[in-house]
C-alpha cells in the first residue's frame, strides 16, 4: 500500500510539472521541458506525464469495495 501512495505522489508531481510547463508555453511560448531535457528526453517526459494523468484518472474512478 505504501508503494502505491508513493506512486500516486509522483504522478501528482509530474502532472503539476506538466501543467506548469503548459502554462509557461502558453504565456511566453517557451517549452521548458524541451529546453532542459532536449527533444528526445522531453518527448519521453511528456509520455510519462500522460501516463501519470491516466493513472490518476484511473484512481479517481475505480470502484472501491464497501
Amino acid at each position: 500500500m505504501k508503494d502505491l501512495a508513493v506512486l500516486k505522489n509522483v504522478a501528482w508531481i509530474l502532472l503539476l510539472l506538466g501543467g506548469i510547463n503548459l502554462g509557461i508555453l502558453g504565456l511566453i511560448d517557451i517549452d521548458l521541458i524541451i529546453a532542459v531535457f532536449g527533444r528526445m528526453l522531453g518527448r519521453l517526459f511528456f509520455i510519462i506525464i500522460g501516463i501519470s494523468a491516466g493513472y490518476l484518472i484511473y484512481l479517481r474512478f475505480k470502484k472501491t469495495p464497501v
